[in-house]
């Protein structure tokens, strides 16, 4: 469907994207990920011309996009493409929203535009939100909204930039349980994302970016379980751990937790196991360490979700806190298993507990 060769994007002398060559087969679901600033969103852009490669070739269905002969917006009515940030118009109603690029650009009558409008809101689970406006939906609901307003134009592949970026953690399931419905039913996609538990079940390939190429690419088994690069195999192992450090005493116990519950979310925990994660650190950030003591924190868990560790280093005398007398410590062995408590020039502290 889509073939990448030898594709490069540059600003100003600055190289993003890197001599990519690869190719998007119907049927495909790609997932690309990677650490920030590797050209994923680039990447995704050059391939409805949203952003200009500066050389290289890019082919849908054996027409030549880079060639300025192509009419390219013939080209993008076939390729919906679903931004970070909903892009809809604040002005329309949810169904206006659905049906102007279908009258002005498909040739539909409003009524026509309107049934295929209000069969893909109930395939959204939005039918009743048809009359809403925009700043009457939360983000999980315009991003659906979003998601239907791309079908409409019945593309033959989605591109999805970051879908669940700027969503609270509660509404990304919203978005990626509609995603999964439309890989369920063949719909080609290309997808940036950080949710990596999605990627791993959704994909039929994942793709690894680094500096601006393609560092590794493979089925989901074998980049998240047996990837063969180091960079890949780095990437992984982080993004099962979560670490926070204070740069002060007077840290904000709201955002720790708050970025501990994105952590959680985006790896698909269970709200059970995120919960107990966040009221074993609430105990022992607010209630057992003191603020000047608290060094770091880490939240780690293997890859069958079953098992969880929090490990914590603390300054000052040498003290397990678990063993401090109180309401702190008995929600603690309420959730916590196994505890290991070591000092070498500073508190160590580790707790595990099973899901």
């Amino acid at each position: 469907m889509i073939k990448i060769t030898n594709l490069n994007k540059s600003y100003g002398g600055v190289e993003v994207i890197k001599d990519i060559t690869t190719t998007i087969e119907r049927g495909e679901i790609i997932t690309i990920i990677g650490t920030s600033g590797t050209g994923k969103s680039t990447f995704l852009r050059c391939l409805n011309l949203l952003e200009q490669p500066t050389s290289g070739v890019i082919e849908f269905d054996g027409k030549n996009l880079t060639d300025k002969k192509t009419n390219i917006n013939e080209i993008r009515k076939r390729m919906g493409m679903v931004f970070q940030n909903f892009n809809l118009f604040a002005h329309m109603s949810v169904m206006e929203n659905l049906c102007v690029g279908q009258m002005k650009l498909l040739g539909l009558t409003r009524e026509q535009a309107r049934e295929n409008a209000l069969n893909l809101l109930s395939m959204v689970g939005l039918a009743e939100k048809a009359d809403a406006y925009p700043d009457e939906l939360s983000g999980g609901q315009k991003q659906r909204v979003a998601i239907a307003r791309c079908l409409s134009m019945k593309p033959d592949i989605m591109l999805f930039d970051e879908p669940t970026s700027a969503l609270d953690p509660t509404m990304v399931g919203e978005v990626t349980t509609v995603i999964k419905r439309l890989a369920q039913n063949g719909m080609t996609m290309a997808i940036v994302t950080h949710e990596m538990e999605f990627a791993k079940n959704v994909s039929t390939r994942v793709i690894y970016m680094d500096e601006g190429s393609i560092y590794e690419q493979g089925t989901p088994k074998q980049i998240f379980e047996e990837p063969k690069r180091e960079k890949t195999r780095a990437f992984i192992r982080k993004i099962k751990k979560f670490r926070y450090e204070p740069s002060s005493e007077h840290f904000d116990f709201i955002a720790l937790n708050n970025s501990l519950l994105n952590f959680c979310s985006a790896n698909a925990l269970t709200k059970s196991d995120s919960n107990k994660a966040g009221l074993v650190t609430e105990e022992l950030t607010v209630n057992l360490i003191e603020k000047r003591d608290f060094e770091s924190l880490e939240f780690s868990f293997p890859d069958n979700q079953k098992e969880f560790e929090i490990s914590v280093s603390y300054g000052g005398e040498q003290r397990d806190v678990t063993k401090r007398e109180g309401i702190e410590t008995d929600i603690i062995k309420g959730i916590v298993k196994e505890t290991k408590y070591n000092f070498d020039t500073t508190n160590k502290l580790i707790l595990k507990w099973g899901s």
